[in-house]
């Protein structure tokens, strides 16, 4: 059966050999059906650009056997056992406090980093995980408000199906409010990976629709602000960079999304692209060149500076998905420090 015309056929064979191996039975090829189809291969040699630790997990993932999607529940608990594990890595190195509480009758954690030389500053993580599964919260946090020296507020903002768009842009919207009767809207900066970027980004466009003053910056951590088409990174890459399954999206027929729900897609806060971006917070878009969401964080970049808005994008060479989820590698670190230093640099000024 011939995929639509719209489509790529890629069969990427993937050579991660090191500088002194070869692999010359591979060559890079490309034939077109009539009606357009393409079907390609390309041989993919391990970057030397990137930190041998980096090269040996690009070698760890490849050798990992593709798997379909899973289903909810299963997905749910290796996230928290994941999460969990991650947490306990992140904590050996970026030692904090942290106190689970409730913040507008949301749930929250406050994580406090040993010293704050500013102290009246605060950052709202939002972690990711599809909307609907926790696979980062504390993982993001920690590092940020350690190296930012920042208190940061993570919240477990409400999950996909069981609640789709808009409860998520909500509960962060009550927990900003909350926090306003604190601090200054300078004093406060919004961030995430993943969903929660793609959450930073829509719960920007609903304050500013409310008329509520809005924090001095966002972190955009790989992220989309387009529900209505899928880039072109979406059809190249799995969450896991090159291997792992892949099932191409019609563009005129999106699947269906339990985030997204009955809510038009183009809807300007569920699709901040569609929004009116003038006058948005600074902001810091971080990705890499074989992450999924690449395309939307370019995309939405792009936007804000046509918008006339402060906006910096950072983009990673070879890695995945939300690489900075991996303490061990020298990117990681570089990205973390990034981070900490643009909300250190941009909140409570």
């Amino acid at each position: 059966m011939h995929a639509p015309a719209s489509y790529l056929v890629v069969a990427l064979a993937l050579t991660h050999f090191l500088s002194d191996q070869s692999n010359s039975s591979l060559q890079d090829s490309a034939t077109f059906d009539p009606d357009g189809t393409a079907h390609i291969t390309r041989v993919i040699p391990m970057p030397p650009t990137i930190s041998a630790e980096a090269q040996k997990w690009l070698d760890t993932l490849d050798a990992q056997e593709p798997a379909p999607p899973e289903p909810l529940p299963e997905r749910r608990l290796r996230t928290d056992a994941w999460r969990k594990w991650d947490t306990a890595e992140a904590l050996k190195l970026y030692p904090v406090k942290i106190e689970e509480t409730t913040t507008a009758g949301v749930r929250t954690h406050i994580i406090t980093p040993p010293s704050m030389p500013t102290p009246r500053r605060v950052l709202i993580n939002l972690h990711g995980g599809g909307f609907n599964s926790d696979s980062g919260s504390l993982i993001e946090g920690i590092p940020i408000a350690y190296l930012a020296k920042i208190k940061v507020v993570s919240v477990y903002y409400r999950l996909a199906p069981e609640n789709p768009f808009p409860a998520a842009v909500e509960d962060v919207v009550a927990v900003y409010k909350e926090l306003l009767k604190t601090y200054k809207p300078r004093d406060i900066g919004i961030y995430g990976t993943s969903a929660g970027a793609v959450l930073t980004a829509e719960v920007a466009v609903r304050l500013k629709q409310l008329g509520l003053p809005l924090p001095a910056a966002l972190g955009i951590f790989s992220a989309l602000a387009d529900f209505s088409r899928p880039g072109d990174s979406w059809q190249m890459y799995t969450l896991t960079g090159l291997p792992g399954f892949l099932e191409p999206t019609d563009p005129k027929h999106p699947h269906d999304d339990p985030y997204v729900g009955k809510t038009d897609r183009k809807d300007p806060v569920l699709s901040p692209l569609f929004a009116d971006l003038h006058g948005m917070p600074p902001s810091l878009l971080v990705n890499s060149t074989r992450d999924i969401l690449l395309s939307g964080t370019t995309i939405f970049h792009r936007a804000l500076l046509q918008a006339g808005d402060d906006s910096h994008l950072v983009v990673f060479e070879a890695l995945p998905h939300a690489f900075w989820y991996h303490f061990n590698l020298p990117e990681t670190r570089e990205a973390l420090e990034l981070m900490a230093k643009f909300f250190d640099a941009k909140v409570g000024h």
